[in-house]
């Protein structure tokens, strides 16, 4: 096995890692808030060193960023029902209940936080908000093509993700399916 190889292997040491720093970033929002902890401080909770995660993710901004992006892409995919409402609601029911989960609010404080935090945390929004929008075009588009009503991923966002994110935020939860539902009904 080459070092390419081992490099692309699922699982192992690396996975491992990676879970335990993910983990330690969650932990450290979720107690401390965001900004409030170093590199340092996140590798110490991991259990590595911090040149491993440095080498990894270069900065705390792009680790936060791929905390958040790869929590949303685990536990809101973009589903494939065969119709834009039935996609639409699929989505909107796992983003509630990813936002009012356990970590759920460190999440939403920490992807707000970052559009706050400079240069570096202005680019981390970017891209947190690039990836996401492109994932919900592909929703989009599939709809497009199944002859259904060509909604913007703006839209998406404004009506059914900022309304639960913005609740999450002042304490008003929990979402209920009939509220998640009612916001897919005004966007439809």
């Amino acid at each position: 096995m080459n070092e390419r190889q081992r490099a692309r292997r699922p699982g192992g040491r690396s996975a491992r890692i990676g879970a335990q720093v993910h983990q330690a970033v969650t932990d450290l929002i979720s107690e401390r808030g965001y900004g409030n902890f170093t590199v340092g401080e996140v590798a110490a909770r991991a259990g590595v060193a911090d040149s491993s995660v440095y080498r990894r993710w270069g900065t705390l901004e792009a680790l936060l960023t791929d905390v958040t992006l790869t929590r949303l892409n685990a536990r809101s995919p973009m589903p494939d029902t065969g119709s834009l409402a039935g996609d639409l609601r699929t989505y909107a029911a796992q983003v509630a209940r990813e936002i009012t989960g356990p970590d759920g609010l460190a999440l939403v404080r920490l992807a707000v936080a970052l559009s706050s935090n400079g240069p570096q945390g202005l680019q981390a929004a970017d891209v947190l908000r690039g990836e996401r929008t492109r994932q919900l075009q592909s929703m989009l588009d599939r709809a497009r093509e199944r002859g259904e009503r060509a909604l913007d991923a703006s839209d998406v966002l404004d009506h059914i993700m900022a309304p639960m994110y913005i609740r999450v935020l002042f304490g008003m939860v929990p979402l209920t399916p009939d509220y998640v539902d009612g916001l897919v009904d005004r966007l439809l």
